[in-house]
């Protein structure tokens, strides 16, 4: 019995906060059919999201990343850049790629704001992982009736 494979991809700044929303996503699908592939950051994941999307081997691919305001650049154009490119990804490929991209607009580096947003990217793990296994049933169902 062959199981179904998801890629997870997870941006490695702040992934203090961003690999919480592995553990969500593992919470309801096993280790065993994910595959986990760590990027530089979120500007990185559309590219790496396509590539896996077109080996086959996924049935859906998650990207996880925390874009926050650095006081530097933008970092609104930063994370439409990256949802954009996951859209576009996953209608290029025919592959779901599932967001768990986040960009608060309040965030500062203190315990109470990382406690708040590690538990809230568990949970946006899961919400990504019922969202693979809900778009992974649908189209089987697609294709069993075609």
């Amino acid at each position: 019995m062959t199981h179904t494979r998801y890629a997870f991809v997870k941006a490695n700044w702040h992934s203090d906060i961003v690999d919480r929303a592995l553990d969500g996503f593992l919470q309801l699908i096993p280790a065993g059919q994910v595959d986990v592939f760590d990027v530089p950051g979120a500007f990185e994941m559309p590219l790496l999201a396509c590539d896996l999307a077109q080996t086959g081997r996924y049935a859906a691919i998650a990207c996880a990343a925390f874009v926050v305001d650095g006081g530097i650049y933008r970092h609104d154009f930063v994370a439409q850049a990256v949802v954009d490119g996951l859209m576009r990804a996953g209608l290029d490929t025919g592959i779901p790629v599932l967001s768990v991209s986040l960009t608060p607009h309040q965030y500062q580096e203190t315990d109470h704001h990382d406690a708040i947003y590690r538990d809230h990217f568990v949970q946006k793990g899961r919400e990504a992982a019922q969202a693979a296994l809900q778009i992974t049933k649908t189209r089987a169902g697609l294709a069993v009736a075609a």
